[in-house]
């Protein structure tokens, strides 16, 4: 018996295309060349969903280093002494906190000093 995949074909290239709208050139065009860029696409997505997760926190240690630098105390020791004193802020509101409220911060390095003694 002879199938014929004329329709099926279609509806599965028009999908593979329809998802490789905005790409360049003859990667939007054609069907393999579309699906190939979507399945490399795809991989990117997929990593870089994770990546993103680890450069913010990046970030937020950044901010927080630089905060805790001003109120002479190093990071590491600043963490360890939240930790001591029962503070549980996440490094997302700590990093928040020390770019629009120093004032604040500053009096959460002091407790967590204060902890350290």
């Amino acid at each position: 018996m002879r199938v014929k995949t004329g329709v099926v074909r279609r509806r599965r290239h028009k999908k593979i295309l329809k998802l490789a709208r905005g790409f360049f050139s003859g990667r939007r065009k054609h069907f393999r060349k579309a699906k190939e860029q979507l399945e490399r696409s795809m991989y990117y997505a997929f990593r870089d969903r994770k990546q993103k997760k680890r450069n913010f926190r990046s970030l937020w240690i950044t901010r927080i280093n630089a905060a805790c630098k001003m109120n002479d105390i190093n990071y590491s020791r600043f963490m360890h002494a939240l930790k001591i004193a029962n503070i549980e802020l996440d490094r997302k509101v700590l990093a928040d906190m020390a770019m629009n409220d120093p004032a604040l911060f500053a009096s959460i390095v002091a407790k967590a000093k204060a902890a350290i003694k």
